[in-house]
């Protein structure tokens, strides 16, 4: 994994992007080229040509991002990663329509477009085959060596087992002969050095999972292999950069006081947050300004009610909002008190079914955004009722009201719809990494990537 702006990136997926970078770049010089041989027109300076090239490039690439054409599971099946592959390059397609039409200076031929476009997704798709098969499925899982045979030492290997998992163990020490409740480990000292065996195995990371570290590290074995050049890291901190989120099963107070992060409240961050939560919502109010007047038509003369639902929920430092949304619930559907919402709800309209699976319901948001009571990116708020329950039998659930609520978030992106305890408790992980490692780039990513959650649907309810 490499570090930008705070966030993990697999080594791997991040040499991919910037070589398709490049080859995007070069598609539509090519696709420049071949137009202006066939029509025997002169070719324009290279300088003249940047500006559209530059526009074509990053538009693609923004548009890989966003179908999530650089998420691991995309990796798992060539019919999954072409598919994405075709999906971008056809909203690359619009989107450059748009840019076209706003900024005319900025402009493709149509048929240099056409041929862009085409000669990327064969290029891409063909670097993508020959990089699955000189790579393979198993290159993008890192391997490592985990030490401790207890409950944690059994965990990380449910979660290598994991078909999205991004490491794999290759072995599995006891910290001593008859330690921990999993029979099938080695202890520690079966091996004569442990820096020899990762140099062997190529291994960069030895994860500590020990239930009761006190007293008990094998400090000379550790010693020699952090001096060797491997990096030794505790599970919480490998769980963090591996799957982006808070290991809550191994955290304590003294983990939030002494780690690396929580910049956040920094007066320079929160400037530039509001900065980016107004610049953000006033264009997409702009962009979605149409779909909001049709969607406000739709749910009025499909079904009885107010076209807005208005919801008490929990804010920033714990103070309650009203939030705005389209209404997409029968009128009075809570007549019976607050209830999660559940699959296949028979209290979603037909109407508000489809506002809920193209996220549009959420749209109104703007104006929370706008008022300052939310952000564009942050933890989704809750309603005071399940909040006083939440915070009763998760840990830490307090500390997501650290920052202000979002549109979108981290937690969204990365878990399915939630609506019961243990989903709130899983969400929160990603809303403690999101609020550990906060960055406006961050910001960018989750927004880009926002739009995968709506094209496939992810945690529709």
């Amino acid at each position: 994994m490499i570090r930008l702006f705070r966030h993990y990136f697999p080594r791997p997926l991040l040499f991919l992007g910037l070589i398709e970078i490049a080859l995007v770049f070069l598609s539509g010089m090519a696709a420049w080229e071949l137009r202006t041989a066939q029509i025997a027109s002169g070719t324009e300076p290279f300088l003249e040509r940047l500006p559209n090239l530059v526009a074509f490039t990053v538009t693609v690439y923004i548009a890989m991002l966003a179908v999530g054409a650089y998420q691991l599971s995309s990796f798992r099946s060539m019919r999954m990663t072409i598919a994405r592959l075709v999906l971008s390059l056809l909203l690359s397609v619009v989107f450059l329509s748009l840019i076209i039409l706003f900024f005319p200076a900025v402009a493709f031929w149509r048929s240099v477009l056409l041929y862009a476009i085409l000669i990327a997704l064969v290029v891409l798709a063909v670097v993508r085959i020959v990089f699955l098969a000189a790579i393979g499925w198993e290159r993008f899982r890192e391997p490592i060596v985990v030490i401790g045979a207890g409950d944690r030492g059994e965990n990380m290997r449910r979660l290598a087992e994991e078909p999205t998992a991004g490491f794999r163990i290759v072995a599995h020490f006891a910290l001593e002969a008859g330690t921990g409740s999993m029979s099938d480990t080695d202890p520690l000292d079966s091996v004569p050095s442990l820096a020899d065996f990762c140099f062997e195995h190529d291994i960069e990371h030895v994860v500590l999972a020990l239930d009761e570290r006190r007293g008990k590290l094998p400090a000379r074995q550790l010693l020699g292999a952090r001096l060797a050049g491997v990096k030794v890291i505790d599970k919480t901190n490998f769980i963090e950069r591996m799957s982006g989120r808070v290991d809550l099963g191994t955290v304590s107070p003294s983990w939030f006081i002494f780690s690396d992060g929580f910049l956040g409240s920094s007066s320079l961050s929160l400037f530039a947050k509001r900065v980016f939560d107004v610049s953000a919502s006033l264009l997409l109010l702009l962009l979605t300004s149409p779909i909001l007047i049709l969607a406000a038509l739709a749910v009025k003369l499909s079904s009885r009610g107010p076209i807005f639902y208005r919801q008490e929920r929990v804010g920033q430092l714990g103070r309650t909002f009203w939030i705005t949304k389209f209404r997409s619930m029968v009128q009075d559907a809570e007549k019976d008190g607050a209830q999660w919402a559940k699959k296949n709800d028979a209290r979603v309209t037909t109407v508000g079914r489809i506002l809920r699976q193209t996220r549009i319901d959420e749209i109104p948001q703007i104006f929370n955004v706008l008022t300052g009571d939310m952000s564009f990116v942050g933890p989704r708020p809750e309603r005071p009722v399940f909040v006083d329950q939440l915070k009763e039998q998760i840990p830490f659930y307090s500390e997501r009201h650290i920052v202000k609520p979002g549109i979108t978030g981290w937690a969204q992106l990365n878990y399915p719809y939630g609506a019961s305890m243990e989903d709130a408790r899983k969400k929160l992980e990603y809303d403690l990494y999101y609020i550990k490692n906060y960055t406006i780039f961050l910001d960018l990513v989750i927004l880009i990537q926002t739009a995968r959650v709506i094209i496939w649907q992810d945690g529709v309810r």
